[in-house]
């Protein structure tokens, strides 16, 4: 099965087109959980215990896991093993270097990590992007949600900013099924503006919540068919509460944001 196809049946099974990111923070992990790896397991079987209702995908952050060390990769195991079956994961870890080193991040995200998706960094060029392609689907960088995206993205090249020509390479040499792109919701005006020019992508739509991107950013981003959006939340989520009601609090979170997810592309299609 398709990373998309996944997706939509994720998707429609629960109504929802949100994506939560799963980010390990050890200071904020509630304290009656313990300390290091394992508080991190249990916080995050836990969480994804609460909110697997509301969300459609998990995005795991790689950064947050390798940060715990040689003890990373079994916290991430096991936070896989915990995601139901249906759901697919990202793995965010915006990977990219040179052809036979892409295709070994390619192999680890894919075939021994089994990801759906992983994020990829394009600016090493489209034989750096093609082996994740190949092994399964690519969300490559275009507008990030960051603060500092317009230090280079914003690069005028032929009158034009960079992150549109990435988007407009991409498009022309991957196919739809196979690549998508990272579009922060902190940016709806270039959101729409990418659009017109990746008609047929998903764009992953982080951003939202902690760094101050609001869900109805997402309404720029629609596609003909009004979807084509997967905003994506991780602190607003997973720290929405602490002590012992955590899980709870993430679970109204979830479904808070999954409400107004759906408000934003209901209204969009009934104008």
């Amino acid at each position: 099965m398709t990373f998309l196809t996944k997706l939509a049946a994720a998707s429609n099974a629960r109504d929802s087109v949100i994506c939560i990111g799963l980010d390990p923070e050890p200071d904020r992990i509630p304290e009656h959980l313990g300390r290091g790896a394992q508080a991190a397991i249990r916080f995050l079987r836990r969480i994804v215990n609460a909110t697997s209702d509301q969300a459609c995908c998990y995005k795991p952050n790689m950064a947050f896991f390798e940060r715990y060390g040689s003890a990373g990769l079994d916290v991430l195991h096991l936070t896989l093993q915990a995601i139901p079956d249906d759901i697919p994961v990202i793995l965010d870890g915006k990977r990219a270097d040179v052809p036979n080193t892409a295709a070994a991040y390619a192999e680890s995200l894919f075939d021994r990590l089994h990801a759906d998706a992983a994020t990829v960094a394009p600016y090493i060029g489209m034989d750096s992007i093609a082996p994740f392609v190949l092994k399964g689907y690519a969300l490559v960088l275009a507008r990030t949600s960051n603060p500092g995206a317009s230090d280079l993205q914003d690069l005028l090249v032929d009158g034009r900013p960079l992150y549109e020509h990435v988007v407009e390479r991409c498009v022309a040499t991957f196919p739809a099924e196979q690549c998508g792109f990272v579009v922060g919701s902190t940016y709806p005006a270039e959101a729409k503006r990418l659009r017109t020019l990746a008609p047929d992508r998903l764009f992953l739509m982080p951003g939202v919540g902690a760094q101050g991107g609001a869900v109805s950013a997402i309404t720029a981003a629609l596609d003909a068919r009004g979807g084509g959006v997967l905003p994506s939340a991780s602190r607003s989520i997973l720290y929405a509460g602490s002590g012992d009601g955590f899980e709870k609090a993430a679970a109204a979170a979830a479904l808070a944001l999954r409400q107004q997810a759906n408000d934003a592309r209901g209204a969009a299609a009934a104008r």
